[in-house]
């Protein structure tokens, strides 16, 4: 039986480069690489602090649609434009995560948009699977 199932945040971009916000297949969800833009308006604020808390509120919304939440997190990959931004927002990360507590990696690497400061990637397990 495939249960797996294909979230959307409604960006177009989606569209063009084949692939989903979420997919949901058995106990997991695999949230795709998500960046601080607002899908709805397609803006992105400068300020990584702000980029930051911007991907977790798509990534929750996501792995809601899904039917878990950040605290179902296991596994979380970091993509940072600039290596010295994650001092400042390591914090961040804790403040998400301070019950999930998911294994970590930090990678920094260019991102796809220049006004992109940060991306994350998340899995998590659906509680009904527990």
């Amino acid at each position: 039986m495939n249960d797996k199932r294909l979230i959307s945040s409604g960006s177009a971009f989606e569209a063009v480069a084949g692939y989903s916000r979420a997919v949901v297949e058995g106990a997991y969800v695999h949230v795709a690489g998500t960046t601080g833009f607002d899908y709805a308006a397609m803006t992105i604020d400068e300020d990584p602090a702000a980029q930051t808390h911007q991907c977790f509120r798509n990534i929750a919304t996501a792995l809601e649609q899904a039917g878990c939440s950040l605290d179902d997190v296991v596994r979380v990959l970091y993509y940072l434009a600039d290596a010295s931004s994650f001092q400042s927002l390591a914090p961040i990360f804790g403040e998400y995560f301070q019950r999930a507590r998911p294994a970590a990696t930090a990678i920094v690497c260019g991102l796809v948009d220049p006004r992109m400061k940060i991306e994350i990637e998340v899995t998590a397990r659906r509680p009904a699977w527990s």
